[in-house]
């Protein structure tokens, strides 16, 4: 575009010029042809006045023939004094052009002439009007050509420029065309293009192809690990650092459920039993460390299996992925999963440590259908004993074709419990801070199966929830501990009961629990009944209705977990509880957080206003302790204050 500027610069540059050097010289022409009508006329003149005397011009006669001012603009005749004979005046106008010449060579001038007499003086002055219209006509001939001269090269380099610059985008174009749909490099293009109509021009430019190619091939590298290593991050739970929930998805996604060659093996889920009782009871902190311990065990047995994967779904769940691995053999891997669970559980004083459930796999098999197996594999071994393991086979699920074939084993493992009472009572005591200050042990209970096997808790009480059979669980709990306390005679210690906040809620089961402790009504007053803060909030009506009878009975409510959910100041003066126990994530690090510091002083101060008590639980080090005396709580429960103990 620069050099098309530069072009039409030139030319009218060459235009000005050009028209200068032909005006100049039409101009020299113009002077030289008015000196030759001007020497000519002189000439004429001469020889008519020497032939002549001034008594044969006839003035008149003269006069009637140069009045027409073609010949002279003026025309003066004297005689031997000076007396004008004869004056004719015929000024004619110039042209412009023509006056802007004469003004500069001076060429239109007086002329002179005498005859031999020397009785007869003639001055005139030609009209060169004429002469001036040939030249402005010729230098507007000279403009006019030297203008086309000049503009035609520019149109057309202008026209040629633009078909290049179509042909050059076109070429370009063609040959971008031809680089995407082949996907060639080097040779593969030039090939391309030298089958192409294209091949004159769009030869030169495959190195300036070949080297964008390797330049976008190496951005493209450079993105996708790029990507990868973000995709890597994103996709790591942060306490294992193994792959998460999305990054299992797309493996089973990519190298099973689409795979191109033919792919079986078994795939394990293990659940954490104990990671919402180690949460409450210890804090999240002995919570992480419990799973990043199974994290370890798992990565242990399965890192003798060739090209097995483990990640982490969620909070309690790891799935296992074990190629080409009949379930005959995974057998031993659950086996070896057992063995060091239980190794673990006895030196952590646990009830249980995870459950294995697992089940085999194949290409196409859609993952969803896989983990609903898998997870009913999860409910039979979560059923049987403490860290347990099952394989489901398809004979199994042929047998047994009710999708609920796991709830259906924990249903009858539940009224087993039931009919038979097998639980087993323990206490851990709130230890209060201050002389006057009344605490309470709460009991805590775990359930056995026939073979005296512990259960895992919390996926008993979950599951006795799921199958709406909580109430029933909460009766027992309720009838074995009253029966415990009646035989060991602990008339002077106070008790904390943990109850459902479905059983709370229930009509008929309020009606039951109010007759129970009617019948031991000096027991009764010794009780403080613990329901969880969100449960709760989930039917504040009935929330209400079941603590005025707790009230009217002489127990006493505690609600537990608190400060999860978004309790108002209302809450309280609604329900008015005896006891709150704040959630053990706010015990987690109260040391150094000064956040949870400042809610839990706040909510001392509120509830304290209106003859609350405030209890902390999960209490782990002396640290946490002292804290918590400083922010004036009520007392403290956790495994630095006692460990749970037989009753």
């Amino acid at each position: 575009m620069a050099g098309f500027k530069k072009l039409i610069f030139i030319q009218l540059l060459s235009w000005l010029l050009f028209a200068s050097v032909g005006g100049y010289f039409v101009a020299s022409a113009f002077d030289n042809a008015v000196s030759d009508e001007q020497y000519k006329t002189q000439s004429v003149v001469n020889n008519y006045i020497s032939q002549h005397s001034i008594a044969e011009i006839t003035p008149d006669k003269l006069q009637q023939v140069l009045a027409d001012g073609n010949t002279f603009s003026s025309f003066i005749l004297r005689d031997q004094q000076g007396k004008e004979l004869i004056n004719i005046q015929s000024p004619t106008s110039l042209p412009v052009v023509a006056q802007l010449v004469d003004t500069s060579f001076n060429s239109i001038r007086p002329q002179f002439a005498v005859n031999q007499a020397s009785d007869i003086k003639v001055e005139f002055t030609i009209n060169a009007n004429n002469l001036g219209l040939i030249l402005q006509q010729a230098l507007f001939v000279v403009i006019l050509v030297s203008g086309l001269v000049a503009i035609i090269p520019i149109v057309f380099m202008k026209t040629m420029f633009s078909k290049l610059n179509r042909n050059i985008s076109m070429t370009v174009a063609e040959v971008i065309d031809i680089y995407i749909n082949e996907n060639q490099l080097n040779n593969g293009l030039e090939t391309a293009i030298n089958n192409n109509k294209i091949k004159q021009l769009g030869v030169d430019l495959v190195p300036s192809f070949n080297r964008l190619s390797h330049f976008l091939q190496s951005k493209h590298d450079d993105i996708q690990n790029a990507a990868q290593s973000i995709k890597q991050e994103a996709y790591k739970d942060v306490v294992t650092e193994l792959g998460n929930r999305n990054m299992f998805v797309e493996y089973y996604e990519k190298y099973i459920e689409s795979s191109e060659k033919s792919t079986f093996g078994s795939l394990a889920m293990v659940r954490c039993s104990e990671l919402q009782a180690i949460n409450q009871t210890r804090g999240y902190q002995k919570g992480d460390e419990y799973v990043k311990a199974v994290a370890d065990i798992i990565k242990h047995i399965s890192g003798t299996y060739t090209g097995s994967k483990v990640f982490r779904l969620n909070s309690s769940d790891f799935a296992i992925v074990l190629p080409n691995t009949p379930l005959k053999e995974s057998e031993r891997f659950g086996d070896n999963l057992q063995s060091r669970f239980t190794q673990y559980q006895q030196t952590q004083e646990l009830s249980s440590v995870a459950n294995t459930g697992i089940v085999a796999y194949e290409k196409g098999k859609p993952l969803g259908e896989l983990l609903s197996v898998v997870d009913n594999a999860m409910s039979m071994a979560q059923s049987k004993q403490a860290n347990a393991w099952h394989i489901q086979r398809e004979t199994d699920l042929v047998n047994n074709v009710s999708a609920g074939f796991g709830n259906q084993n924990w249903r009858k493992v539940i009224n087993e419990v039931i009919e038979a009472e097998r639980v087993h009572l323990v206490m851990q005591n709130i230890m209060p801070i201050g002389k006057s200050m009344k605490a309470y042990a709460e009991i805590q209970v775990r359930f056995k199966t026939t073979e005296n096997q512990v259960l895992p808790t919390a996926s008993f009480l979950a599951m006795a929830e799921k199958l709406d059979m909580a109430m029933e669980i909460d009766q027992l709990i309720i009838n074995s501990s009253l029966e415990k306390i009646k035989s060991r005679n602990f008339s002077e210690k106070f008790f904390g009961l943990n109850v459902t906040a479905s059983s709370a809620h229930n009509d008929q089961f309020v009606i039951w629990l109010e007759r129970r402790l009617l019948k031991d009504t000096n027991i009764a007053s010794k009780l403080v009944f613990e329901v969880s803060e969100f449960g709760l909030q989930q039917n504040i009506k009935a929330s209400k209705r079941f603590i005025d009878m707790i009230h009217r009975v002489g127990a006493r409510i505690t609600v537990e977990r608190f400060g999860v959910g978004l309790t108002s100041f209302k809450f309280f003066r609604d329900l008015k509880p005896d006891f709150i126990k704040m959630d053990a994530s706010y015990t987690r690090g109260l040391e150094e957080d000064k956040n949870n510091q400042y809610f839990m002083r706040l909510m001392v101060d509120l509830a304290h206003r209106i003859g609350v008590s405030v209890f902390a639980e999960g209490v782990e080090s002396q640290e946490e302790k002292h804290i918590i005396e400083t922010l004036c709580l009520d007392g403290v429960q956790g495994y630095y204050i006692e460990k749970p103990k037989d009753i």
